[in-house]
């Protein structure tokens, strides 16, 4: 491919960036602005003009999924060997540079990488010999706060230690990285701080790769960490051009560590030329519209606009469904609507800002008989957590379950180990687990522990013969300690919600069937996790969280649970910082869409088993009114039932699950009333001002 063809058919921008020269940049890359066409082209312009040979270019991508997309394009584009280019995530480049340089950074020629699970089957190895209670110091809580810290930048010796909790940790980082060193292994977050150490103590290294490295090239710029822009500022030398590509609008992962302040942080350090990649390849002009009206909300922005030459488009679909439910049985019979107008079914997706939303969707689609694909995810009734709640549960029905027994006897950990399980088996002689460890005294901690765990399962039989089927799966949620096992986890937040989801599962089973029966519960979760699921290539409709959805386009898009609470999600509330992150994730799901949006909410949603009456998300409102299609609910579908609202008082007008308007707190939904005359009063759920009880004689309430 000769120069011309190189640089054939790019727009102003794009052909700026690909071609610039002397200087570093900074990319702002739109979505579906080509971002990944500027990066390859650049590199391939480097070289077909000599400019940069293939071994003095190092680019960082954030998938190895990326990097070899970037290598096979690059081959397509130039008559190079690309095997040898120092192209890979940053995990993959610093891997290369230690084992080059194994002596200097103190690691032995073969030193072995650990996953997380190796990493935390070492941790516990190290906290049992440290003689440290792992129930006040859990190993997940360990191995979290040494990955953090070593993100940060930070050895166990300089992390600032306030309280004995965070002393103690520090500790068993310590001996952590020290059989680390012993073993000759390391884990990820070690890859990158140990490179930063070797490239900041080792000058003579480190002017080696600043020389070879003439252009660097960081995609996903806006997901980097501390460390990584430190690696980065390591390998970047007086006379490097760096060329930073992202997106601040779709920065969404603060939760992993990604720091967008790294990219005001580039200006200072590279310099501040930066180019904006507007033009959009992807969405048509309503679409991109909406995302820019969205995202001039949040502040700080380095600022640019969305367009397309593509018109204007179709407006985004609202719908406003009364119950969840609803919601589920609407995105099935628009699925059917647009498999009829020729789409296909890989080309839908049904995007939820939390996981514990697609159990509703999955039932729908899975008694529509619909074939779905769950992305980056585990159906909900085959995730971990609802297979340990469940397998409780089968214990409590039938104690003659071994695979439950085996599943929960140590989940969560309580000391029962492979020794004595393996004696347990042997006492056995095929009877049942359960029944001999009740007749079998063990010895020694784990014996006892036994002896304790089959005393809880006796009492959960007990207990749940009487309890409503809703209640007996929350009882055992709870007494388990499975939902404190999770809520105890850093990363577990998505855990405990699915967890509570469960309960509203077992609730929808009983109302839907007029069948109270944990038999029945147990098969009906048994047969939705086993069907429905597309195999590999066969045609099927995509769930996914939004931030699973980062990267990908669909023809049409449903982003689901558009209410406050979800979507901005509850916990974001109290920061700006978070608030503005919930905001961004909308900015992804709606640019996830290429000709047809639809943004839903509902009325009312079940929540842990219990009712909940929702706000529309304050995102709605931040779209101009003339880009939005509402649609009333209750014309669509003749087939599902019309809402009517629960508590309505006569006296007061007022009804549960109404949306009113107070001249003080603003926007709210009515979630309870009492009383009638002069001492009537409604409980509203105020979208700023959380919940109040306001006496109807004196509050200045109107229906919205």
């Amino acid at each position: 491919m000769n120069l011309a063809e190189l640089l054939e058919g790019l727009n102003p921008r794009q052909h700026e960036a690909i071609t610039l020269d002397g200087s570093s940049a900074l990319i702002l890359a739109g979505a579906g602005s080509g971002k990944t066409r500027v990066l390859t082209t650049r590199i391939a312009f480097l070289i077909s003009t000599h400019k940069a040979s293939p071994h003095g270019v190092l680019a960082v991508t954030f998938t190895n999924k990326a990097a070899r997309e970037m290598l096979t394009r690059l081959s397509a584009m130039l008559p190079i060997n690309t095997r040898g280019m120092w192209v890979g995530t940053f995990h993959g480049l610093c891997n290369r540079l230690l084992r080059a340089h194994h002596r200097d950074a103190e690691l032995p020629a073969t030193f072995q990488i650990l996953d997380s699970s190796d990493q935390l089957s070492l941790l516990k190895r190290v906290i049992k010999a440290m003689g440290v209670d792992d129930e006040k110091y859990p190993p997940k809580q360990a191995q979290h706060f040494i990955n953090a810290n070593k993100e940060r930048g930070l050895r166990a010796n300089r992390v600032e230690a306030h309280d004995p909790f965070t002393q103690r940790m520090a500790e068993i980082f310590a001996a952590y990285d020290a059989q680390c060193q012993k073993e000759g292994v390391v884990d990820f977050a070690e890859l990158l701080l140990r490179t930063c150490e070797l490239l900041g103590r080792n000058a003579t290294l480190r002017e080696h790769y600043q020389s070879r490295f003439a252009h660097i090239l960081v995609d996903e710029f806006q997901d980097t960490n501390r460390l990584q822009y430190q690696w980065l500022r390591l390998l970047a030398g007086p006379q490097t051009q760096v060329l930073a590509v992202g997106d601040d609008d779709q920065s969404i992962y603060a939760f992993r560590g990604a720091d967008v302040a790294n990219m005001r942080e580039f200006q200072r350090d590279f310099g501040d030329t930066v180019i904006k990649l507007e033009q959009n390849y992807r969405s048509q002009g309503n679409i991109l519209e909406a995302a820019n009206a969205l995202i001039a909300n949040n502040r700080g922005r380095l600022g640019k606009s969305l367009w397309t030459d593509a018109g204007a488009g179709e407006r985004i679909r609202v719908y406003r469904a009364p119950s969840d439910l609803d919601e589920a049985a609407f995105v099935v019979d628009e699925a059917r609507r647009l498999q009829r107008e020729g789409v296909s079914l890989n080309d839908i997706a049904v995007l939820y800002r939390s996981n514990a939303q697609s159990r509703v969707i999955e039932s729908a689609l899975f008694n529509a008989g619909m074939p779905y694909r769950v992305y980056g995810g585990l159906r909900f009734f085959e995730r971990a957590e609802i297979k340990h709640a469940l397998a409780y549960l089968r214990m409590a029905a039938q104690p003659e379950d071994d695979g439950a027994f085996l599943r929960i006897v140590n989940f969560p950990p309580r000391g029962i180990g492979a020794r004595t399980l393996e004696l347990l088996a042997e006492q056995a002689q095929g009877r049942p687990l359960l029944q001999t460890a009740r007749e079998s005294a063990g010895a020694g901690r784990g014996g006892a522990a036994l002896t304790s765990f089959v005393a809880m399962i006796d009492v959960l039989s007990e207990k749940l013969r009487d309890l409503p089927l809703h209640e007996a799966v929350d009882h055992v949620v709870e007494t388990s300690g499975l939902k404190a096992h999770y809520v105890a986890d850093k990363d577990g937040a998505d855990r405990v919600e699915n967890l509570d989801e469960l309960v509203s599962a077992a609730k929808q089973f009983a109302n839907d069937s007029e069948a109270n029966d944990l038999a029945a519960f147990l098969a009906h979760a048994s047969l939705e996790a086993g069907e429905h699921q597309a195999g590999e290539g066969a045609e099927a409709l995509q769930l996914m969280t939004v931030h699973a959805s980062k990267g990908l386009e669909f023809h049409a898009v449903f982003a689901s649970g558009s209410e406050e609470g979800l979507f901005p999600h509850e916990q974001s509330f109290n920061t700006e910082d978070g608030l503005e992150e919930e905001r961004r994730l909308m900015y992804v799901a709606i640019t996830r869409a290429r000709r047809a949006l639809t943004l839903s909410y509902t009325e009312s949603r079940q929540l842990h088993g219990q009712t909940r009456y929702n706000l529309p998300s304050r995102f709605l409102e931040e779209i101009p009114e003339q880009l939005l299609a509402p649609i009333n609910a209750r014309k669509l579908g003749a087939s599902r039932p019309a809402f009517s609202p629960a508590g309505v008082d006569n006296a007061s007008g007022f009804h549960i699950g109404q949306n009113v308007r107070h001249t003080k707190f603003g926007a709210g939904v009515v979630i309870g009333t009492e009383g009638r005359g002069a001492d009537a009063r409604v409980q509203v759920h105020f979208r700023e001002g959380g919940q109040k009880w306001l006496a109807l004689e004196y509050a200045k309430l109107e229906p919205a």
